[in-house]
């Protein structure tokens, strides 16, 4: 009874692994770090793309459009590497960060407005991160290819992936053609919808990854259960990137932005929750720090977009007040 016991210990502990906390630590700084320059991308896509305009040629020719392309590589090779070593509810949150540093560099490179309550939102959007990573989830519920492979057969996730491919399907083939140009979401829906592709299988890579490593006996189905994964991840970032163009040449940078991290990381986590389940592990106390922290970050990030058309500043405030009195 003793070693059943053990055995049914031992078992529980490989389906919710801790990580170590220098793992952690590192996948933080990774995803901090990744989160940054990805706030930087669609600046610099943007200006590349209106510097192409004033020339009369493709942004493909711009210098500073490139320099936002491969800084769009780097933060999703940084992504790759922190979804490997913490939970995805964790790092795809952590990408509000980018935001606020995105609206501080618009407005020196494009000239954007950034406002007192601009600013009020960076504060807050980089507060409401702290919160998350204080109440994030201290285990990972899928560890083993043999655990990601039955996760990705569930009829619930197959169900979803199927009602997501439709919806995409819709969207790019008949809603974009007519109201993309004209309606920010429509491009939003479609990249934040491929994130139900990309970052699950971004992490799937990761866990196939460690059994091809290692030689174990099931590195062959690992192979294959990688190379599908990879060729799903290609396809999504080709056409994820196409559409943020698309978006960028039509809309403000920041706006996109903003309304792109609320989008994508709410449908990211639900696509998660339903493969990975990384909220099973996580309390109640734990469950509303990370409610709150998100509904911070939202906030600050409405603070940062809805405002910013607003022309007041601190100074104009004092010079209200002294009049009042």
């Amino acid at each position: 009874m003793g070693t059943a016991a053990a055995a049914a210990a031992a078992a529980a502990g490989e389906g919710a692994r801790s990580p170590s906390p220098a793992a952690v630590s590192l996948g933080l700084g990774v995803a901090v770090v990744s989160s940054l320059v990805n706030g930087s991308t669609f600046v610099l896509q943007k200006k590349g793309i209106v510097r192409a305009k004033r020339r009369g040629t493709s942004y493909l020719t711009d210098i500073v459009w490139w320099a936002g392309t491969i800084a769009m590589a780097v933060g999703q090779i940084g992504n790759f590497l922190a979804y490997t070593a913490v939970p995805t509810v964790l790092v795809t949150p952590l990408g509000a960060l980018g935001v606020p540093f995105g609206s501080i560099l618009a407005s020196y490179l494009l000239k954007e407005k950034l406002n007192i309550l601009g600013k009020l939102g960076c504060l807050l959007s980089c507060a409401g991160s702290v919160v998350l990573i204080i109440h994030s989830p201290k285990s990972e519920s899928v560890t083993t290819q043999a655990e990601l492979e039955e996760k990705l057969t569930n009829p619930v996730f197959v169900g979803y992936l199927c009602i997501v491919l439709l919806m995409l399907l819709l969207l790019i083939f008949w809603i974009a053609p007519a109201h993309g140009p004209t309606n920010i979401m429509v491009y939003i829906s479609i990249c934040s919808l491929l994130g139900s592709f990309t970052v699950p299988s971004t992490k799937g890579i990761g866990l196939a990854a460690q059994d091809i490593l290692h030689n174990n006996p099931s590195s062959q189905r690992a192979l294959c259960l990688c190379l599908v994964l990879l060729a799903v991840l290609g396809c999504s970032i080709i056409v994820q990137f196409r559409y943020i163009n698309k978006a960028l040449e039509c809309f403000d940078s920041s706006v996109f932005g903003a309304i792109y991290y609320v989008v994508f990381t709410t449908l990211v986590l639900l696509a998660s929750a339903i493969l990975f389940r990384e909220w099973s592990n996580v309390g109640l106390v734990d469950f509303l720090g990370m409610a709150c922290g998100f509904t911070t970050v939202s906030v600050g990030i409405v603070l940062i977009q809805v405002f910013k058309e607003f022309n007041f500043n601190l100074g104009e405030m004092n010079k209200s007040n002294m009049k009042t009195d």
